[in-house]
């Protein structure tokens, strides 16, 4: 089996986006531009990519707590195509990262980590959030209606 995992660090394109799916998952999309530079004779060159990134249950609730436009932050995930169709009835497909860890890059900044208290069920807490089904991510289209890419 082929592993699929990517690490981006990069600047939070706009806020998270904090949503929740009719069972109560909670889901936070957001995203990040990711800069390069490089020389091409003698001149620098920049180039900026940018990423979707999807965060499901309890790590998306942490960051869209925690994160905000212009920060400065770490994803390492996978990478996941999906299709959808747009409002005029095209077919189309996204590619987007859907996190197993987010975290502040440290390199230019500080950070203070509180810790979430975990709940009965093993998963960490995190406030008023509605309770539900813990079903794997990507399972559910928490955006209702016609799929598009964030």
């Amino acid at each position: 089996m082929a592993d699929n995992n990517i690490t981006l660090v990069g600047n939070l394109t706009r806020d998270p986006e904090l949503r929740f799916t009719p069972t109560g998952r909670g889901v936070a999309s957001f995203g990040i531009a990711v800069g390069r530079r490089y020389q091409v004779n003698g001149e620098w060159q920049e180039q900026t990519s940018y990423f979707n990134i999807t965060a499901w249950g309890q790590l998306g609730e942490n960051a869209s707590a925690t994160l905000s436009k212009g920060m400065r932050c770490v994803v390492s995930g996978r990478l996941e195509q999906r299709e959808y169709t747009n409002r005029e009835g095209e077919k189309r497909t996204a590619i987007e990262v859907v996190a197993d860890e987010i975290g502040p890059s440290l390199k230019w900044a500080t950070a203070q980590v509180e810790r979430n208290p975990r709940d009965s069920s093993g998963q960490g807490g995190g406030g008023n959030r509605p309770q539900g089904g813990q079903t794997a991510g990507g399972d559910e289209n928490p955006f209702g209606g016609e799929e598009e890419p964030f």
